[in-house]
């Protein structure tokens, strides 16, 4: 039998009231962050699938009535532009994807070699465009690519001899065989956030293993592919992520430049461009739910495929893959 002194059960009533108000103040501090996530993200999602079920017009709402999945069977078999749209965002995330993401690992590593002086002023640079509002960012990428008076027009023709200029120039946002590369130079403008992640990555790399390479005669290329590649797949798979997920939810850019008209030639008509068309231009919210739910299924399908492969190519110090 054992037997507790007087204040040794003191001590454990006193213990267990510090548990128990420390318990309460967490769960204090808590509830806004629940109260948020309730208000701002688990009812509108479970709204978004009523909605779906519903033939909902902002214009007409006293004419909402149950349609069942009769708005999906639209989405997913009736409708041409849906899928339309989303051939469009993956050919997109084709080019702008692996540009940015291998933008931002190259300014890793320049950032990260031991060559390089002013490294603090150098990331400040590069990661100040991120702070420009996007809409701004567009405006000034219009002036820029700007088929008569744009900055990369004049230098093409007056230093390159490149015929850029004039009615038969290059119309970076017209052209279909430009406007993605336009968007992707658009998107590479806020690199700096991507860089900065990849280059803490690259920072703790252990050094000795590069110390031991060298001694075994390997280069830069040979310590890039078989140290720094896989020392840092997690956080290329972070990026990865981010960038489908991103991706699949991109709409601003387009819209600020067309207005959602698909210009030119629906190559612009991007998936949450096509929602955003439906859902705030049409006033069909039941039928953009729709589009809008295809969205976050697929995005998450995909994120899924990728967690997925993440065992033969993600590599984590502790051993575990």
């Amino acid at each position: 039998m054992t037997f507790f002194s007087p204040s040794a059960r003191q001590s454990t009533r006193r213990s267990g009231r510090i548990g128990r108000e420390q318990r309460r103040w967490g769960f204090a501090f808590l509830t806004p962050w629940l109260i948020g996530i309730v208000l701002f993200y688990l009812v509108p999602f479970i709204a978004s699938f009523w909605f779906s079920l519903v033939d909902f017009n902002l214009a007409n709402p006293e004419d909402t009535h149950y349609v069942g999945f009769r708005n999906w069977q639209r989405a997913m078999f009736e409708d041409p532009n849906v899928w339309e749209s989303f051939s469009v965002t993956f050919a997109f995330a084709a080019i702008s994807l692996p540009l940015g993401l291998g933008l931002a690992l190259m300014l890793a590593l320049l950032l990260n070699s031991k060559s390089v002086r002013g490294k603090a002023l150098f990331r400040t640079l590069f990661y100040m465009p991120t702070m420009i509002p996007l809409v701004a960012a567009v405006f000034i990428w219009t002036g820029v690519l700007n088929e008569q008076t744009g900055w990369v027009n004049l230098i093409l023709e007056n230093v390159f001899g490149i015929p850029a200029l004039g009615v038969n120039g290059l119309r970076w946002f017209a052209n279909t065989r430009l406007v993605y590369f336009s968007l992707t130079f658009i998107g590479l403008w806020g690199v700096g956030n991507t860089m900065l992640i990849t280059l803490a990555g690259l920072q703790s790399v252990p050094t000795d293993l590069y110390e031991a390479s060298e001694l075994d005669g390997a280069g830069f290329f040979q310590q890039l592919w078989y140290i720094t590649l896989p020392m840092i797949s997690p956080v290329l798979f972070y990026n990865i992520v981010l960038g489908v997920i991103g991706l699949m939810q991109y709409f601003l850019v387009p819209w600020v430049l067309n207005g959602g008209s698909g210009f030119p030639d629906g190559w612009t008509n991007f998936a949450g461009v096509y929602f955003f068309v439906q859902s705030f231009k049409f006033f069909n919210m039941g039928y953009g739910s729709v589009i809008a739910w295809l969205i976050f299924l697929i995005a998450l399908l995909l994120t899924l495929v990728l967690f997925g492969s993440a065992r033969y190519w993600v590599y984590y110090a502790g051993g575990e893959n």
